[in-house]
């Protein structure tokens, strides 16, 4: 049963995502500040730089995008030239091209920008000039990989590539036909405002925050969809209703004088899970501290005594902690690089069992990761991509101390 519970004021729209009424993921966005990452851009070339290999592209945001020459190459790698050329041979100051926003601006930095256009829909992505098929790796069944691998051949053009989305799993052809039939028309329509328009300009805006993940995540079948803004709840139910093909589907309008979050029990699992020190529901704690260049993670048995073996003490306390880790990375959308220090296992059994348990508890984050196991100094380390800058900062940087928690003496 999942629940996506949001919460909409002026200027912000706030959003909760729950799983059998647990908090597994969280969203903000101001609509003064909305996310660019998915927007198709008309920029211009403004620097080359061939010491970085990039050039730096006006899309009309307060900072230049920054275009990587991996991103102006062809998206197949198979098609590219097995020696890089230079970036001063592809593009050159002046020049206008469409480019897509790939990641957010953040801090001093501007957004990041690429060539390889893809336009997702309901069960399938679509790339204009990538040339090949791809099948979620989520889709386990072989024969079920083959069947979607092998229609998407069938139903791309020469230069057109499709990744085949997971939800697309058992789909009939004809619904994959008709989101594609609808995601070619949408790229023929950015081309041709693209040939009129003159750079910077916008020319494809991506899918709000509720609607990308009502069209990610949402199943109708089991799903509800709870917001507190009537307007909002209309718009919601049409998306939905032109998405599903027709079928009805479960949105709800809350309107009780008890705010949202309080109501659906969203309010205390926010604070208390963005605290630096979260408690596990057996006894043991995490610390979780983020620096500049990665996430720190400290697992502890706290208040756990377990059995008198302290191997099954230490072994229990770390598989709960491998399965909130796994929540919390995805409700905090923790980005770059994670190191985790379970408490210290004498049985190869052990490590591996706790392994096995965070790499299972980590599927359903949609958010590309990579679990790299265990270090030479018994740590865990992994990788996790941030896409969108902002998008599970529930406590703000204390402006006083700036994040450090010390004060003068």
């Amino acid at each position: 049963m999942k629940q996506m519970v949001v919460h909409c004021e002026p200027g912000s729209t706030q959003l909760a995502l729950l799983e059998q009424g647990k908090l597994v993921e969280y969203a903000v966005e101001c609509s003064e500040e909305s996310g660019a990452v998915g927007s198709i851009f008309k920029g211009r070339v403004v620097n080359v730089i061939p010491g970085m290999q990039a050039a730096f592209v006006d899309i009309g945001q307060k900072k230049n995008a920054f275009l990587y020459i991996d991103d102006v190459l062809h998206p197949h790698l198979e098609k590219q030239p097995k020696q890089k050329p230079s970036i001063t041979e592809l593009l050159r100051v002046g020049q206008e091209l469409l480019v897509q926003v790939v990641k957010d601006a953040s801090g001093t930095k501007g957004a990041r920008v690429t060539t390889h256009y893809s336009l997702p829909g309901r069960w399938i992505v679509y790339m204009p000039i990538s040339g090949y098929v791809a099948v979620s790796k989520r889709i386990d069944r072989e024969w079920e990989r083959t069947r979607l691998k092998q229609l998407g051949e069938e139903l791309r053009a020469e230069e057109e590539g499709l990744i085949i989305r997971t939800v697309a799993e058992n789909e009939h052809p004809e619904a994959i036909e008709e989101d594609l039939r609808l995601l070619r028309g949408l790229w023929k329509s950015i081309e041709e405002k693209g040939a009129r328009a003159h750079a910077p300009v916008l020319l494809h805006q991506d899918l709000s925050m509720v609607q990308r993940l009502m069209r990610d995540v949402y199943i109708p079948q089991t799903g509800e969809l709870i917001l507190d803004s009537k307007e909002q709840a209309e718009e919601a139910a049409l998306f939905l209703e032109g998405m599903l093909q027709g079928d009805f589907p479960k949105v709800y309008n809350y309107q009780e004088e008890r705010p949202i979050f309080e109501a659906y029990g969203i309010q205390e699992q926010l604070d208390k899970d963005f605290q630096r020190k979260l408690w596990l529901p057996g006894g043991g704690y995490l610390i979780w501290d983020r620096t500049e260049a990665l996430t720190v993670i400290d697992v502890n048995t706290g208040k756990f005594t377990g059995t008198d073996n302290l191997e099954n003490t230490v072994f229990q306390t770390n598989l709960e902690a491998a399965s909130e880790i796994a929540r919390l990375l995805r409700l905090r959308d923790t980005g770059g690089i994670v190191i985790i220090d379970f408490i210290d296992m004498v049985l190869e059994e052990h490590r591996d069992r706790v392994l096995d348990r965070l790499e299972m508890a980590m599927r359903p984050d949609r958010t590309q990761h990579h679990i790299l196991g265990w270090t030479k100094l018994g740590l865990l380390e992994l990788t996790r991509k941030k896409m969108r800058e902002g998008s599970g900062s529930y406590p703000g940087t204390c402006k006083a101390c700036h994040g450090t928690g010390r004060i003068k003496v």
